[in-house]
């Protein structure tokens, strides 16, 4: 044994001991900057908590929630959100307006001009405060002295910031008393507007991201056929500059509308609005709305007219009592290093998403009018279909919608704006469930691709809270007399199987250049009509013609030059062995879509008096902004036997309506049924 070494042992430990310390630090601070790379967040959890604090400012004008993550400035008692500051950006809002953080309803009293109501709060109040969350509320309360300047609502705007989570939750409490005036309700939502030096990245989806221009490149465009499209000449980055920008390009179906917003990649932050639910919204599943466009500018659009017009809107007479919570919504805020693609930004928000659609309904939210997930019910069964002409026996209705909404008649979901609607996509054996439905009376509603027409249940649906009811085998018989002589396109409510052309080379954006799935998106397309078929009008021969590229998309009026259009008439031929004379056929034509247009059928003589008319119908206006459907319509109309020959015969579709570019129809799918029985 070395001299000394007995002395030194205890001194050797000690040492041996520190190191082992200080590696298990080490290891410990990389493994909390390896979670913290991203600000990611369950509801309430993950970030290592910190007190929840709110703190009133100036003359109590000012009311301020931090969690040592975001901090998020009110003005009080408006409530309207003047700054939000997170991760080195002293405000991600665009500080040099002021409105930045904002809720609106477009109102108006029947027969007067739409105002905007901008819902701020006459009065501040805490609902609730501790060390994990606070929520708090800015109200208004409306009398009728207020009538005529304010919408007739009362308003209880709620926030809630959480320990824990990147965000902040908001939702609102909108009623009116039984008695209230007669009014008119077409659009409610939450604006974000961000600021513009930081955010200039926008992301809707997977595969619909990109750079965008700013408004002062907008406001320095030429404005084309409306306001809202713009042709891109003098942008301050050139990679802009003639390409054309329009907000609806930018618009999605509400089932696909969970998560979109912007990035900034100086420092690379995220800023997102996450929808959880769609049981507030408005229109079922497929109901098309803005999400972020140019500002840059994000959305939560709780209810509006777009896509669907005025059948759309929320109106109430004879003093009709209503109250509804919208929301929560979550808006969301992550990072990530200088040295990492801020796409995980991204990829990171739709993380967040899904653990916020998993948490639904929320436990935390302390509204009385918002039923937690004990206070509601489940309904389950399966969905099938009985077509004799495709089956002898009943088919599976796979992956058909499924829903309750209001009570109404089949169909009647898709322009109901009131209430609250929970809809589901069936399995491949049409089987569903759907959960979390709010206490209350409903209709069940179905439908599906490969099928025409709507399915309702034929007894009301009653649901309890901690209810759960399984209503069994679900039969819809669609509409049917005879078996098919032919068809066009496929029966899935859009346009978009049909021929949608290149857009004009001037009047692109490039986003949609390359997916085959989003051509329609592209501006101008109504006008390639008249570049197509010049003089004639398009002409469709059953066994020869491809749907595919020969059955435009949208059935518009022809530009003649000088804002002249013309009406035009579309022609399908066909062929018939034998003709029953004595028997009726029937055509069955279902519109995707239709914009202040008015469809006439005539039968083998274009000059002889129409056989049918829908009148003037649809104000949706998905022709001019960008989209392959809007409320659908279907028609059985009869044909007489008589009226019809041995050999080739031919139906004219004319759509008699020519005052704009914009009016016309989008065809969702047509077939022609023989009275033959087989």
């Amino acid at each position: 044994m070395k001299v000394g070494a007995p002395a030194n042992k205890p001194g050797r430990i000690i040492v041996q001991v520190l190191l082992l310390h200080l590696l298990l630090l080490l290891q410990s601070a990389h493994s909390q900057r390896s979670q913290n790379k991203l600000n990611i967040t369950k509801p309430g959890q993950n970030i290592p908590a910190l007190t929840v604090q709110l703190r009133r400012v100036g003359h109590d004008d000012t009311v301020v929630l931090d969690n040592g993550i975001v901090q998020v400035t009110f003005s009080s008692p408006e409530g309207v959100i003047t700054g939000i500051k997170y991760h080195g950006i002293d405000n991600v809002l665009d500080d040099e307006i002021k409105d930045r953080g904002y809720w609106d309803v477009v109102w108006y009293e029947p027969g007067k001009k739409p105002e905007t109501d901008k819902l701020e709060g006459t009065k501040f109040e805490i609902i609730t405060q501790n060390e994990e969350q606070i929520e708090i509320s800015f109200t208004r309360t409306w009398t009728i002295s207020r009538r005529g300047s304010l919408v007739p609502l009362n308003v209880d705007k709620r926030y809630i910031i959480r320990s824990g989570v990147s965000g902040v939750y908001m939702y609102g409490i909108l009623e009116r008393l039984e008695g209230w005036p007669d009014v008119d309700m077409d659009q409610i939502r939450i604006v974000f507007k961000l600021n513009p030096k930081k955010f200039d990245f926008m992301a809707i989806s997977d595969d619909r991201q990109r750079s965008m221009p700013s408004m002062a490149d907008r406001d320095n465009s030429k404005t084309l056929a409306y306001k809202e499209a713009v042709l891109l000449t003098n942008p301050s980055n050139p990679m802009f500059k003639g390409e054309v920008d329009d907000k609806y390009m930018y618009s999605m179906e509400d089932k696909d509308n969970n998560v979109h917003g912007w990035i900034s990649s100086e420092p690379p932050v995220g800023f997102w609005m996450i929808t959880p639910s769609d049981e507030f919204r408005l229109g079922g599943p497929i109901k098309q709305d803005l999400t972020s466009h140019a500002g840059p500018i994000t959305l939560s659009m709780f209810t509006s007219t777009h896509y669907a017009g005025k059948e759309m809107r929320m109106d109430y007479r004879n003093g009709e009592p209503w109250k509804k919570v919208f929301g929560p919504v979550l808006v969301y805020l992550n990072s990530v290093s200088p040295k990492e693609s801020t796409l995980r930004l991204w990829r990171d928000a739709k993380r967040q998403m899904a653990a916020e659609v998993k948490s639904w309904p929320y436990d935390f939210v302390t509204s009385e009018d918002f039923p937690l997930r004990h206070q509601r019910g489940t309904i389950e069964g399966q969905f099938l279909i009985k077509d004799s002409y495709v089956s002898r026996l009943k088919i599976y209705g796979k992956y058909a919608f499924v829903g309750l909404a209001p009570i109404g008649e089949a169909g009647s979901w898709q322009t109901e704006s009131k209430g609250y609607q929970f809809w589901t996509k069936a399995d491949r054996k049409g089987r569903f469930i759907i959960e979390n439905v709010r206490a209350g009376n409903y209709s069940l509603y179905a439908w599906g691709i490969g099928f025409i027409g709507d399915y309702k249940y034929e007894q009301n649906i009653t649901i309890t809270p901690g209810s759960e009811m399984n209503v069994g085998p679900m039969v819809y018989e669609p509409p049917r007399n005879g078996p098919t002589l032919w068809e066009i396109g496929v029966p899935d409510r859009t346009a978009g199987e049909f021929y949608i052309p290149d857009p004009y080379p001037t009047l692109m954006n490039k986003l949609y250049v390359n997916p085959l799935q989003d051509r329609f998106r592209q501006y101008g397309l109504w006008d390639r009509y008249a570049d197509l078929y010049p003089q004639n009008d398009l002409v469709y021969t059953i066994g020869v013609s491809d749907y595919r590229s020969d059955w435009f998309f949208a059935h518009v009026t022809r530009n003649v030059g000088n804002d002249t259009y013309q009406p035009t008439t579309w022609q399908i031929i066909f062929n018939l062995k034998n003709v029953n004379r004595i028997g009726l056929y029937t055509l069955r034509i279902a519109l995707a879509s239709a914009a202040s247009s008015e469809l006439q059928i005539r039968i083998n003589d274009p000059k002889s008096g129409h056989i049918f008319t829908t009148g003037l119908i649809g104000k949706d206006n998905a022709i001019a902004r960008h989209g392959i459907h809007g409320l659908y319509r279907l028609y059985s109309i009869d044909i007489a036997g008589n009226l019809l020959s041995v050999g080739d015969n031919t139906i004219y579709l004319t759509q008699t309506r020519s005052i704009g570019m914009f009016q016309g129809v989008m065809y969702d799918y047509i077939r022609l049924e023989s009275p033959f029985r087989s």
